[in-house]
């Protein structure tokens, strides 16, 4: 599997959006595909959860949602000198009082490098036609989008 994702990883350079995510139920290794992944380009994942949560929590509730893409832009460059951005646990972007579209976060640092992502949710439906979601409906943090501009990597 993780050679199949370093082919996948080594071809996206030519796209336009350099988006990979990996997606799959829980428990199924994406964190450890992921680390696999940073060993072998020697990369250091971003744990977004911790650092992200890290950097804002010393800061008012009100100026978060003003810091927190400047924040994780700065993590992104310390964490990828190169084109290759790994991250994990990322669902501190979903958290409503960031006011983010976690999704276009992702899509925009995958217009400059390439980014690997392990996706907090699920994929309804196939790999061509299929949507990504985050929650279940009715949960304040449910989100649901089409897969434009995303590779998906699916875990069974």
């Amino acid at each position: 599997m993780i050679e199949k994702l370093e082919r996948l990883v080594d071809e996206i350079g030519a796209l336009q959006s350099k988006l990979v995510l990996l997606i799959g139920p829980p428990n199924a290794g994406k964190t450890a595909l992921l680390h696999s992944l940073a060993k072998n380009k020697g990369v250091t994942p971003l744990n977004v959860g911790a650092e992200l949560g890290g950097r804002l929590a010393g800061m008012l509730q009100r100026q978060r949602h003003l810091q927190t893409t400047t924040i994780l832009r700065e993590l992104a460059d310390q964490h990828a000198p190169g084109d290759l951005l790994l991250l994990d646990n990322i669902e501190l972007l979903f958290d409503r009082s960031l006011q983010l579209d976690p999704l276009d976060l992702l899509k925009r640092h995958a217009h400059a490098k390439r980014v690997v992502a392990v996706w907090p949710g699920e994929l309804q439906g196939d790999a061509r036609t299929g949507r990504l979601t985050y929650a279940d409906m009715g949960h304040p943090e449910h989100q649901d989008y089409s897969l434009a501009g995303v590779v998906p990597f699916e875990i069974q």
